[in-house]
């Protein structure tokens, strides 16, 4: 294999890849990318076998092709590193990959690219596109509540849904709960859901851009690929049951806020300082035009904070992990934010007042 290519060119896709690639590895070809080169293309591929990711690059002067694969992070570090005046050279030599840039020279292990797990292709069940910026913006609002590593496995991950007339992103981790939602006419004659795993949303999210170029995704039985511009995304589906969130979302709330989005923010903020570092809880005391905020910790320090609002019930005392309601408005865009309650034990549902793409659920904690 030899080729020429420009650093940029290289690096781009290469530090997406990277990502992707673990760095603590059972197998050390899993540390590696694959590198492809023919018909002035070259393809870069890494995988953790629950992810992968495909970058194209054209057009390569490609002298021979070939295929090998090479430690991902370190062949990145190197293009990160070097100018950008002369072009890169890659030779295989033997059982080395060879980088020439000017005057330097690197020389790298490799690895037979026959040692490279690739995804299995698989019958595809359903096709659609929507624009970037819509998945990229349905991600970003509902990613943030998925669990980390709970036993309950199918919450380590996003569930996506796509109904006749619209594709929603749901994520919970049994306190709180994020769905977004766009309306699009998909073709689907039935409710199809699957489960991304936790890596393969954030990677995924990673490569969207704020764009109305489409993403068209391909939903198989146990694959979600995703192909964007000139890169290919593949990552398993969790096998598994995701709760009904439609019976999660408390209905029927007397109780509506109107709020300041930043102004909210600001004072949670502020008031959890002095929250127990552990449940994070605060206490807000709801009463005509007013939202009190209040926090204290073991050491006995207290925290007490106010803010204006729009509200005329009944006076209501409830308690949250400051956390997560601070995780919501930081989700949320507009300028006000409207909080639905109906009393200390029951859920709060957190929306824009004008928005209904989003919704936010956030159970409540006795302090």
């Amino acid at each position: 294999m030899k080729l020429t290519i420009s650093r940029e060119a290289l690096l781009t896709p290469l530090q997406s890849i990277a990502g992707v690639v673990e760095r603590k590895q059972t197998m050390p070809v899993l540390s590696n990318v694959l590198l492809v080169a023919e018909d002035n293309t070259l393809t870069l591929t890494g995988t953790n076998m629950e992810v992968e990711l495909v970058g194209r690059v054209v057009p390569v002067h490609v002298d021979q092709p070939g295929r090998i694969t090479v430690p991902a992070r370190k062949l990145s570090d190197i293009c990160r590193a070097l100018g950008d005046e002369a072009p890169i050279e890659l030779g295989l030599e033997g059982d080395r990959l060879h980088l020439r840039c000017g005057a330097s020279h690197f020389t790298l292990s490799t690895l037979p690219a026959e040692h490279f797990p690739n995804v299995e292709d698989e019958a595809a069940s359903f096709r659609l596109e929507l624009p970037q910026k819509e998945l990229s913006r349905m991600l970003d609002a509902t990613a943030f509540a998925m669990a980390q590593q709970d036993v309950r496995y199918y919450l380590n991950g996003l569930l996506l849904e796509v109904d006749t007339g619209h594709v929603r992103t749901v994520a919970t981790d049994g306190h709180r709960l994020a769905m977004a939602q766009h309306d699009l006419a998909t073709g689907s004659e039935s409710l199809r859901q699957v489960i991304v795993p936790r890596k393969g949303v954030l990677e995924l999210a990673r490569l969207l851009d704020d764009v109305e170029t489409p993403v068209t995704l391909v939903i198989g039985d146990n694959h979600l690929r995703a192909t964007v511009g000139s890169y290919t995304f593949t990552s398993k589906l969790i096998e598994g049951k995701f709760p009904d969130y439609n019976r999660v979302i408390p209905r029927g709330g007397d109780k509506v806020v109107l709020a300041d989005r930043a102004t909210l923010k600001n004072t949670l903020q502020r008031a959890g300082i002095l929250s127990h570092e552990n449940i994070r809880g605060v206490r807000l005391n709801l009463s005509a035009n007013q939202l009190q905020v209040f926090a204290n910790n073991p050491d006995q320090e207290q925290a007490e904070d106010a803010l204006p609002v729009e509200y005329q019930g009944e006076s209501l005392q409830i308690g949250f992990n400051v956390g997560y309601l601070v995780d919501v408005l930081n989700a949320l865009e507009e300028e006000q934010v409207k909080l639905t309650l109906a009393n200390p034990n029951s859920s709060a549902l957190i929306e824009a007042p004008n928005d209904n793409r989003c919704l936010y659920v956030v159970m409540p904690m006795r302090l």
